[in-house]
């Protein structure tokens, strides 16, 4: 006898949007799993978040999956300088709440309005609930044959991968950093792990409560894999050595340090490879970089860094930690005048009649925020899991254990493929060495996603916390296609600010009533240069 199973892919309603409208657009999304394969589909449909054209920030948020966490550390720059011909960005006005730290994250510059601050949430839970549901049916298709025994381990493996995946974005960005001394009582996210409709109000769960969860779902994860053991083809699709980088950063974040280290071992024994910068210009962000090992959605920067009016650039302090011995800095960067931008992706001409000389003003523009405008990019700059990683964590919590050669081991040997051949290798202890760690691990992974995550869990971290402030500096023009300035202003965001974990969307906390917010505070700048005056 057949088995058929009934897979509703409405069931979250309450933690996205209203619930009338919720069901009633996803009301016709569910379909009949008959097989594993069914569910392999719907994993490769629905599960993975896809990648979007590259394209500006507007007001429904950016074309891709995550792209608001660049703005909300310490890697980006206004940049307000073009060279003649060039005109504006567009992309500014509608990264204003973002880039400034305000009390609900889709505030206008003008403060009269607010922008929609919901998407990254929405695709969280409509992925964690097409998870559920795949875990939830794998357990009714037939599951006999060896093939069909292993196939179902795959999808129930990928699906226990990416909820646990979407679970980890959602409470380093909405949730309190992990402190184990107060984990138990800190507001992480809504947890839900039924394919049940359930149309009522949600709560917050503990920070500690998420981390178990995502713990539980990558550990069973890695058991599954055991049993289906093909070797993966494609970066876009989880395997076991996806699964140990991910634990690996978890158990770092909690400060698990041995777990860490074995976890990121287990990946260096797996996955090894590194891409050698010593004799070698090839672009680094693509699918066919060695040190690939996941990747999921796109990449929207190059539309949003631009040499122009109401532009972004990479930081000029950031930049400025790379030496002149550090190859990635002649090889990750387009640097003229003031604008610094990143080049990590491949440069994309779309002329076919003309090319454009690194030296050229118009290289930047042509090649990168024009080339990749409306192209889709190979590698995701906010969900990518490389081998590099692995060698940084390791040499971290080998760090914190008091393995110092260890740790200096992991470090040096990633640096062997960053820096000139005969560079000096790192020879420092103690807290400098965890110094020299970070600092490698701020310039490996830049706009990569993975620093606002950092700079939250070293403000807790148990051995050598770090806790800075921010300033960003807002220029405000006279509209959004203008060049003409009319004010600057400066936003802080101290050491202790409530903003440090962004502010839960404005409608999530209007629908679910009493759910508690995170204590944003309504943020003004002040003003430090005013044309008009």
């Amino acid at each position: 006898m057949r088995t058929i199973k009934y897979v509703a892919l409405a069931g979250m309603a309450a933690l996205v949007v209203s619930c009338s409208d919720f069901l009633e657009e996803y009301s016709q999304s569910s379909f009949y799993a008959e097989s594993w394969e069914d569910l392999n589909e719907l994993l490769v449909g629905s599960g993975y978040v896809q990648p979007e054209v590259c394209g500006t920030m507007s007001q429904t948020g950016s074309p891709n999956f995550g792209t608001f966490i660049h703005y909300v550390g310490d890697e980006l720059d206004e940049n307000n300088l073009t060279v003649e011909g060039r005109t504006i960005s567009y992309s500014k006005p509608y990264t204003f709440g973002y880039y400034t730290w305000q009390q609900r994250s889709g505030q206008n510059q003008e403060y009269t309005d607010f922008y929609d601050d919901n998407k990254e949430w929405t695709k969280c839970y409509y992925g964690i609930n097409v998870a559920n549901n795949i875990l939830a049916a794998v357990g009714s298709v037939p599951c006999a044959t060896d093939e069909e025994i292993r196939g179902c381990a795959k999808v129930r493996a990928e699906a226990r991968f990416l909820r646990a995946a979407f679970y980890y974005w959602l409470v380093n960005v909405y949730g309190q950093p992990y402190n184990a001394a107060t984990a138990d009582t800190d507001l992480g996210v809504p947890v839900k792990t039924s394919e049940n409709v359930e149309d009522r109000k949600f709560d917050r769960n503990t920070v500690q409560e998420v981390y178990d969860l995502i713990l539980s779902d990558l550990e069973a994860a890695r058991a599954d894999f055991r049993i289906y053991d093909t070797e993966k083809n494609s970066i876009y699709r989880a395997d076991s050595t996806a699964v140990n980088l991910l634990l690996s950063r978890v158990f770092l974040y909690m400060g698990r340090w041995q777990e860490c280290v074995d976890a990121a071992n287990r990946v260096i024994d797996a996955h090894p490879a590194l891409m050698q910068l010593n004799g070698n210009n090839s672009p680094f962000s693509v699918e066919g970089n060695v040190e690939n090992i996941f990747s999921m959605g796109g990449n929207d920067l190059p539309a949003q860094m631009d040499y122009a009016y109401q532009g972004y650039r990479v930081s000029a302090e950031l930049y400025g930690l790379y030496g002149d011995d550090d190859l990635r800095k002649t090889q990750w960067f387009w640097h003229l005048g003031h604008f610094i931008g990143l080049t990590k992706l491949e440069p994309y001409n779309v002329s076919t009649n003309e090319s454009f000389s690194p030296s050229a003003p118009d290289y930047y523009y042509e090649l990168y925020v024009h080339g990749w405008g409306g192209k889709i990019a190979s590698v995701s700059n906010v969900f990518l899991l490389r081998s590099a990683e692995a060698y940084l964590n390791k040499a971290e919590a080998e760090a914190y254990l008091g393995h110092e050669t260890e740790a200096r081991e992991a470090l040096n040997h990633l640096r062997g493929y960053r820096y000139q051949t005969g560079t000096a290798e790192v020879t420092a202890s103690g807290e400098e060495l965890v110094g020299e760690i970070r600092k490698e691990r701020r310039k490996e992974f830049i706009l990569e996603g993975q620093r606002w995550f950092d700079l939250r869990r070293y403000r807790v971290c148990p051995v050598y916390p770090e806790r800075i402030s921010l300033t960003h500096d807002y220029t405000y023009y006279v509209d959004e296609l203008s060049r003409e300035i009319v004010r600057r202003e400066r936003f802080v965001l101290e050491e202790d600010d409530p903003s440090w974990t962004l502010p839960i969307p404005y409608e999530v906390l209007e629908f679910n009533t009493g759910m508690q917010g995170n204590g944003n505070p309504f943020r003004e700048g002040t003003i430090i240069d005013n044309p008009t005056n």
